[in-house]
């Protein structure tokens, strides 16, 4: 994963309407591009969580007791940062509409030796 912190620094976090026919272009069809931009945003989101608590684990402080409670700055600072960042699906949007996401379609039917195998059977 390129440093996806810095790449998305300027990336509005808003959401905003988008022209359907323009996330279809690519694809032929909507349904797939939104497959496509869902698994990436997963992807982001899974990666962007386990960064964060490794990096928040490096300040944990192991305490018997329950009461006793921590604060960080340092801490707090990087989970502000992290809550900052635009929402993994705005990320992964982002990315399809410039053109900096590579899928393809796995063959899952090995008797079909010929034609397009785009049935129910797809993987990304």
């Amino acid at each position: 994963m390129s440093d996806i912190k810095t790449k998305v620094q300027g990336l509005n976090p808003n959401i905003r309407a988008r022209n359907v026919k323009d996330l279809a272009a690519s694809t032929g069809n909507i349904y797939e591009a939104l497959a496509i931009i869902t698994r990436r945003a997963k992807m982001l989101s899974v990666d962007l969580k386990h960064e964060l608590h490794q990096k928040l684990d490096e300040f944990a402080v192991s305490s018997d007791t329950i009461e006793e409670i921590h604060e960080n700055k340092e801490q707090i600072e990087i989970s502000k940062f992290y809550e900052r960042l635009p929402n993994p699906v705005l990320i992964a949007m982002h990315e399809y509409n410039e053109g900096e996401l590579h899928y393809r379609y796995g063959r899952e039917d090995k008797d079909n030796s010929g034609g397009d195998n785009r049935g129910a059977n797809k993987r990304f």
